[in-house]
């Protein structure tokens, strides 16, 4: 038997960063949303554990127990019931249809894919709640990426809420990379370390109008094709654009369908593109 689960694409529709915790981390406050496509996970039974990584953006990836799908994997082991039979060993293939670095979810939605699998067809647990909270030493957005659906996060990420109204599902998005990797940790730094101001209140679309990516700026510092992106898409009339996460990735949301696949069309052919909707 062979089981299949797709690794949604996450964004930020808003990413405030507030006071900074006596850990060192950051107080976040943020909207993530999904996009209805990502990487695809196939899994099989097999003699030993395997992972195979293919698709445009997996060369150079490790696929040794540094991986967070095998890491995913050995957590979900753990999460048996005492006489239920255990996890077999499964033959893993991932397929990298995201690039890397590139602030919508990335490894986390790959090991968020691999729980919800893992849950659904053997440890049966069902309990979304406490698969988010058992699992957050993976990785803040694993939570997140694990429901992939609107929701607010706050803390590190894994604190999650619904927004009073999740008004934004079902909307066209356009995502846009520069094919530039750019890591978390040199945008943190390069960041003001001034706190904005809090996440807006009321439903998804307005919390995501009226919000801000306090990550851009910093991000453009460090990787400058972003700003020539977000122009771009603001060429291209949408109702709203901003950069995902800390980048370099960049949304745009649209009214239509036929809006957001012009402007798609309208994108630098060199650029990375896809194409869906918010789930």
């Amino acid at each position: 038997m062979t089981l299949t689960e797709t690794a949604y694409a996450k964004i930020n529709l808003a990413l405030h960063v507030r006071r900074r915790r006596e850990d060192g981390y950051h107080e976040l406050e943020t909207l993530f949303a999904f996009v209805d496509a990502g990487d695809e996970l196939t899994v099989a039974e097999a003699d030993a554990d395997s992972l195979t990584i293919t698709g445009e953006f997996g060369d150079g990836l490790s696929n040794g127990p540094d991986n967070l799908v095998l890491q995913a994997l050995n957590f979900m082991r753990g999460m048996v019931r005492p006489g239920m039979a255990p996890i077999p060993p499964l033959a893993i293939r991932l397929e990298k249809n995201l690039p890397v670095a590139a602030g919508i979810g990335g490894g986390s939605a790959d090991a968020a894919a691999m729980i919800r699998l893992l849950d659904r067809h053997y440890v049966r647990n069902g309990d979304m709640k406490e698969l988010v909270i058992a699992s957050n030493h993976l990785g803040a957005d694993i939570g997140a990426c694990i429901v992939s659906m609107t929701r607010i996060g706050t803390g590190l990420g894994w604190e999650l809420a619904m927004p009073a109204d999740d008004d934004v599902r079902g909307t066209p998005v356009l995502l846009v990379n520069p094919r530039m990797p750019l890591s978390t940790g040199p945008v943190f730094k390069a960041w003001d370390r001034q706190d904005r101001g809090a996440l807006p209140e009321g439903p998804a679309s307005r919390i995501a109008s009226e919000g801000r990516n306090d990550l851009e700026a910093p991000a453009i510092t460090l990787c400058p094709v972003i700003a020539e992106v977000l122009a771009a898409l603001q060429d291209t009339n949408p109702w709203l654009a901003r950069m995902s996460g800390s980048g370099a990735t960049c949304f745009a949301l649209y009214d239509t369908p036929a809006a957001r696949d012009a402007a798609a069309a309208a994108m630098p052919a060199g650029w990375w593109t896809m194409a869906g909707r918010l789930r």
